[in-house]
């Protein structure tokens, strides 16, 4: 999976500011190796959106990966690579997933149809009581009866 993007990063000869002064700061942190700048042991993806897109793809659509959500795509990525501004760019990756947001598991419960009451004839013919509370006391109360007919 790596080495083709591997291969791609170290054609791009561009640095940005940031990472030069990362790794001019001779920290153990970071460091340059074969062309390659490694932070905190990870690979550092440069500002290429072709690249980056080719790393978020790769880790969300083969079918051993599984289209994973999220939380468990950044985490994929992270073995590996780093960028700034990587949870945000695989938050809109999985966001505009056609096949992950058709099969996402959806964790909410589906909401009760509601069914209305019908018209009562005569007044008094059916009564509906609801009581509100417990609410913050106020002159020795907290709650609220409602009888309507």
């Amino acid at each position: 999976m790596g080495e083709g993007i591997r291969e791609r990063i170290k054609k791009i000869q561009t640095r940005e500011q940031e990472v030069t002064k990362q790794l001019e700061k001779e920290d153990g942190q970071s460091w340059e190796e074969n062309g390659i700048i490694y932070i905190d042991g990870k690979i550092y993806v440069l500002r290429n959106r072709q690249l980056r897109d080719k790393i978020l793809s790769d880790n969300h659509n083969p079918p051993d990966v599984g289209h994973p959500g999220q939380h468990r795509m950044l985490e994929l990525i992270k073995r590996n690579y780093w960028w700034p501004g990587i949870c945000n760019d695989v938050q809109k990756y999985v966001q505009g997933c056609q096949d992950y947001q058709q099969n996402k598991v959806q964790h909410m419960k589906k909401a009760v149809p509601l069914h209305p009451l019908s018209t009562p004839k005569i007044p008094w013919e059916e009564i509906s009581i609801d009581i509100i509370g417990p609410l913050p006391r106020s002159e020795d109360k907290d709650a609220i009866l409602i009888v309507m007919d």
